[in-house]
């Protein structure tokens, strides 16, 4: 997500429902306005100054949950086109900072999002099943960019 979240932990609990007048788009709302109710826990893994790698965990599944709940709290997914993080939000305006993104925007086309793990309650046995994947090599070369970025960033 863009910028450094202050809390090493949280919990985001806003009504997610379609924007009133975008329909294709979804929106945090106040409790009771509209919408239905969406937990999304997190946790920073990593920080990388004008970036943080966090992992969420939802209570409830709403559409957009995720993208929708990080915007609400200023930090939109990294190159997220629908909730404004498709532009530098957090950063300088240094050319060579800007090129930086750009690359990492051209690596990684799209939010930068992935389900690791999906479960559910399979309908038939009641049962409780779970699906875990591998980061995307997309992602997992942005997220080496970073890490490479903030080492030049710190005096040795």
């Amino acid at each position: 997500v863009w910028g450094d979240i202050e809390q090493d932990e949280g919990t985001i609990i806003a009504h997610v429902g379609r924007n009133q007048r975008f329909r294709k788009l979804f929106e945090a709302y106040p409790e009771g306005d509209h919408g239905k109710e969406a937990i999304t826990h997190y946790k920073v893994l990593e920080r990388f100054n004008y970036v943080t790698l966090v992992q969420c965990v939802l209570e409830t599944g709403r559409t957009h949950q995720i993208r929708v709940h990080m915007k609400h709290i200023g930090h939109p997914l990294f190159n997220d086109d629908f909730y404004g993080g498709d532009r530098i939000v957090k950063g300088t305006i240094f050319s060579k900072y800007k090129q930086f993104v750009d690359n990492c925007f051209a690596i990684c086309p799209r939010q930068a999002l992935h389900a690791k793990t999906l479960g559910f309650t399979h309908p038939s046995t009641g049962e409780e099943v779970y699906f875990d994947t591998d980061l995307p090599d997309d992602l997992a070369q942005v997220i080496e960019k970073w890490r490479g970025y903030v080492k030049h960033l710190k005096p040795e």
